[in-house]
């Protein structure tokens, strides 16, 4: 079983460690509770263009150095964006740890967004851009996110518009930071063979140099859903499609119930009810899944899939077939057992991975002012009823609340 132990500074940076005696690596990272969400239509894909800039140069190193400092020890320095959380991390040998949490220190608090690496940097993210749009599989959830979310930003394309990147400037990036960092808000992780004595020592000599700040910002909250039907047109040969709506934010108690109901209808598993419909029985997909993401204060289901456009309407139909099972038809004792120990057995096997814990604690902290324990999320799982499921599958299946995103071949 995990344990984890937590440390406030004085700034009020939060530090949680958990240590892992059987491993020569240490997993650590910054993660800021900041992401796209948090941004307008005139600076949309920001916050994902900050993520790129801190490994353009410092107050005391190039992008040169930065990109070497761990590589040269077999290390890995990386970092991600998403709709509620920018997280700068690293990896490598637990002796090296000290080298580690000072260059993530400065990265995230000293970047200097040079003139020439944004114009070099704007380049870079505009060919991301064309990558993603010849994607069909990536650009289909950020579309169907602004078919759910409308005008939001939760529904802004976390990369931003060519306009928006095309334009943003040294100060707007400084003025980003300034209006968005709150010290509070900020959690430094760490999973490896280290004490938590020497975690603390380590992150009071390199984060707590950073000032106390306070921001002010008010992260604007989503209302006012309303199910759609959106065709749109694009160069590709399959057609795809979206089907959702919204969900329950992180700190409701359905949400745990949700994401296995999410798992029976679309998991990883390949029993998941979709897949056996759709590609087992009938050959129609591929892959197809099914996705709940929380949020704050709102969340998104979705599931989605691709096929030849002769077969589209079909597979939809099948896919609305096994929503209303769920429905109408209530688990039986067996069923629900074998959903139950599935799905521990899937968290169980993402809890292996020391760097997605790592991730996971510091989110939980941002998210939940707590980490949530493997023993929690079981008893959880262990008590929901098959009454329960079947009463989320009422009330998030309701086909006159779902939303639909096709996407189809030029004609």
């Amino acid at each position: 079983m995990r344990t984890f132990q937590t440390h406030t500074l004085k700034n009020g940076i939060r530090v949680v460690h958990n240590q892992v005696t059987s491993t020569k690596i240490v997993h650590c990272g910054i993660m800021l509770d900041i992401g796209s969400r948090d941004e307008t239509t005139a600076n949309q894909g920001i916050a994902h263009f900050w993520e790129h800039m801190a490994f353009k140069g410092t107050k005391k190193r190039n992008a040169f150095h930065i990109l070497n400092r761990l590589e040269v020890l077999g290390g890995e320095l990386n970092a991600y964006t998403d709709k509620e959380k920018i997280m700068f991390y690293a990896s490598l040998r637990n002796e090296y740890a000290e080298r580690a949490i000072e260059l993530l220190a400065d990265i995230t608090f000293q970047a200097t967004f040079p003139h020439e690496q944004i114009e070099r940097e704007r380049k870079v993210i505009l060919e991301e851009m064309s990558m993603y749009h010849d994607d069909p599989e990536d650009s289909l959830q950020d579309e169907f996110d602004k078919v759910i979310f409308g005008g939001h930003s939760l529904g802004m394309n976390i990369l931003g518009t060519e306009k928006t990147v095309g334009g943003f400037k040294r100060k707007d990036f400084l003025d980003f930071v300034k209006g968005h960092l709150d010290t509070r808000k900020i959690v430094f992780t760490c999973v490896g063979d280290l004490s938590m004595e020497k975690v603390v020592a380590l992150a009071e000599r390199y984060l707590s140099q950073v000032p106390k700040t306070i921001s002010k910002r008010k992260r604007p909250k989503f209302s006012g859903y309303k199910p759609k039907e959106v065709v749109i047109q694009r160069p590709v040969k399959q057609a795809r499609c979206a089907i959702g709506r919204t969900a329950y934010p992180l700190s409701d108690e359905k949400r745990s119930p949700f994401y296995m109901l999410t798992s029976i209808l679309g998991g990883a598993g390949m029993n998941s009810r979709l897949n056996l419909a759709l590609r087992e029985k009938h050959g129609f997909v591929y892959s197809i899944g099914s996705q709940f993401i929380p949020f704050t204060d709102t969340g998104i289901f979705v599931t989605s899939f691709g096929t030849e456009p002769g077969q589209l309407k079909k597979s939809i139909e099948l896919v609305k077939i096994e929503l209303q099972k769920l429905c109408d038809e209530r688990l039986d004792v067996r069923q629900l057992a074998a959903s139950k120990e599935q799905l521990l057995g899937q968290i169980a096997m993402a809890e292996e991975s020391n760097i997605s814990f790592m991730m996971m604690m510091a989110r939980n902290l941002l998210d939940l002012n707590r980490v949530i324990t493997f023993d929690e999320i079981q008893e959880r799982i262990k008590t929901t009823t098959a009454a329960k499921l079947q009463e989320l599958a009422n009330e998030m299946f309701d086909p006159r609340k779902l939303s639909y995103l096709l996407m189809v071949p030029n004609s």
